[in-house]
């Protein structure tokens, strides 16, 4: 499986500021090629005003490879791309997974979810849980591009009955946390989905395993490629700034695959 992927972001940056960019693909696959990935051609491009910017790399424990960097007030362009060959098995679980995607969390609240995740989901476990609550998520929410806040939250989306793909991914946390299943949300690069954006789908841990609960349904799941992964939207935002504001002006995504497989979200899949 090849899969290329592509962002371009234009800023408009009104000062001294702090940024953080997180777009690249995760160092688990960067680095796997032991493990049957190689990354056969990336590229990260900064700019402000015309002069390169070098930015600082941070990978945090899940593999999310963090850019840092300072800039001044100006105009800034930044281009990433890249070239995935092959895919690795999937991540183990380790034993601060069970114990930190399982709690609530700014945009999981999985502690005033809880009657409603064990009314709705009573008897259910293993893997005939995950197709419950993402078939549940999927029937009561509309996909509404522009619809939510930042601020939006899984118990917001619940009540709006509309969102976008991290509004699904954060309700899907929310609802299996409430019935004790570690869970979590990866961004990711999502070859198929239309209208092409950055993606955010859910992570839930069954029998050791994490397995992909996209309620959205908008992108095969075979043919996702990982950037971050975190608690919610929070931990995995694709630009954050401190200081001073900026204005995003720009942002094309791009990602594609040799062959783009045909999913059935009844089956379990695991983020590769």
């Amino acid at each position: 499986m090849l899969r290329t992927v592509a962002a371009h972001l234009e800023l408009d940056i009104a000062g001294r500021t702090s940024m953080v960019v997180n777009l690249a693909v995760a160092r688990g696959v960067t680095l796997a090629v032991a493990r049957g990935v190689t990354l056969a051609s990336e590229r990260l491009d900064i700019s402000l005003d015309g002069v390169t910017h070098s930015p600082r790399e941070l990978v945090d424990r899940h593999g999310s490879r963090l850019h840092q960097l300072i800039s001044e007030k100006g105009r800034m362009t930044i281009d990433y791309t890249a070239e995935a060959i092959g895919q690795a098995p999937a991540a183990p679980a380790d034993d601060l997974d069970t114990i930190i995607y399982l709690r609530p969390s700014r945009y999981c609240e999985s502690d005033t979810l809880l009657p409603t995740a064990a009314s709705e989901f009573r008897g259910l476990s293993g893997l005939e849980l995950l197709t419950a609550v993402s078939a549940w998520v999927h029937d009561r929410l509309y996909y509404v591009p522009g619809s939510s806040r930042v601020t939006d939250g899984a118990v917001g989306t619940l009540l709006a009955r509309q969102g976008v793909c991290r509004d699904y991914a954060h309700l899907v946390i929310a609802l299996l946390r409430a019935v004790n299943v570690p869970a979590r949300m990866a961004a990711v690069h999502a070859p198929g989905l239309s209208p092409m954006d950055f993606h955010a789908v859910a992570e839930a841990l069954v029998d050791g395993s994490w397995h992909v609960v996209d309620a959205t349904e908008l992108a095969p799941r075979q043919s996702l490629l990982r950037i971050s992964t975190g608690r919610d939207a929070a931990d995995i935002a694709f630009l954050t700034n401190h200081w001073a504001n900026l204005t995003l002006l720009d942002l094309q995504v791009r990602a594609i695959v040799d062959k783009l497989p045909t999913d059935d979200f009844r089956q379990q899949v695991q983020l590769r």
